[in-house]
């Protein structure tokens, strides 16, 4: 067990910030390469697109399985680990958060529910299929080159992430489509909350960034997400303090540290409120299930 939670990024691999696999019926459990990463997190996002066969892998604690023509996607930061891929062809595809355009990671990042992965329609497989080919065409060393070749990757990468949205927007929340002002600051928030949440704690500090009030930034959030702006904070604070528990020997005075709580004890009695016992029971009952 570690200190931290050991993250990956995609400079070794490539100085562009793009990367696509072609799967081609593959197989493999535990001893497979898989698993030479163990449980990490990466620095950007993963989407991935099945054809055939069958992925199983462990996000955030809670396992997530695919089969057949299924897509599913990673945030950055988010734990993980492989299980299982039996038989699969399909597409893999990472790309740095920094060159996805903010209209679409505030889509995945957002966050309004818990993402699952999603069988697909033959018409839509056939567009991500087509898509995807032809970013691995365009994706050389020799259009990553220049400026104007570099462009037409990121176009294309950001079409093909654009369908992943259009996908998870229908099947998971169709009225954010709507692109309404209370829906779009709901989405900012989200995104806000996730970047800065080590370090504000209060609705309203995120109001004064949204150059909002705090009262309005309260009715818009729990208008669109049913929650209080606070509970989301919370949550935030509580997901990454379960992945420090779980997965590393920090104690919980260093960890309520790590998410910046001077008062130890404050945070364990936030952590027993939100979560339903102490940080200690919490790391005890999820190894004893390992």
């Amino acid at each position: 067990m570690k200190q931290s939670i050991p993250t990956y990024d995609l400079n070794s691999i490539t100085q562009h910030g793009i990367l696509i696999e072609r799967i081609e019926k593959r197989t493999m459990s535990t001893d497979g390469n898989l698993f030479d990463k163990g449980i990490h997190r990466d620095s950007h996002y993963i989407f991935t697109y099945l054809e055939r066969g069958r992925a199983k892998m462990m996000v955030d604690f809670k396992m997530i399985e695919a089969q057949d023509t299924a897509v599913f996607f990673l945030l950055p930061g988010q734990v993980h680990e492989g299980i299982l891929m039996d038989d699969v062809s399909g597409w893999f595809i990472a790309v740095k958060a920094d060159l996805l355009p903010d209209t679409l990671r505030s889509v995945f990042e957002e966050s309004l529910i818990d993402i699952q992965p999603v069988v697909i329609d033959r018409i839509t497989a056939e567009k991500l299929s087509s898509c995807a080919e032809m970013l691995q065409m365009s994706c050389t060393e020799e259009m990553l080159a220049t400026k104007e070749g570099f462009l037409v990757v990121q176009s294309l990468m950001n079409a093909y992430a654009g369908l992943y949205a259009l996908i998870f927007l229908k099947e998971n929340n169709p009225e954010v489509s709507t692109g309404s002002r209370a829906v779009q600051l709901a989405r900012k928030f989200r995104i806000l909350v996730r970047r800065e949440f080590k370090t504000l704690k209060s609705p309203s500090a995120y109001a004064g960034l949204l150059n909002i009030s705090p009262g309005y930034l309260t009715e818009v959030i729990r208008e669109v997400t049913g929650k209080s702006a606070q509970h989301l904070i919370h949550q935030e604070v509580l997901i990454e303090a379960k992945r420090l528990l779980s997965f590393t020997q920090l104690s919980v005075k260093e960890i309520a540290y790590e998410l910046g709580y001077g008062d130890h004890t404050y945070f364990s009695r936030l952590f027993s409120k939100v979560e339903g016992c102490p940080p200690t029971e919490f790391r005890d009952r999820y190894r004893s299930r390992q």
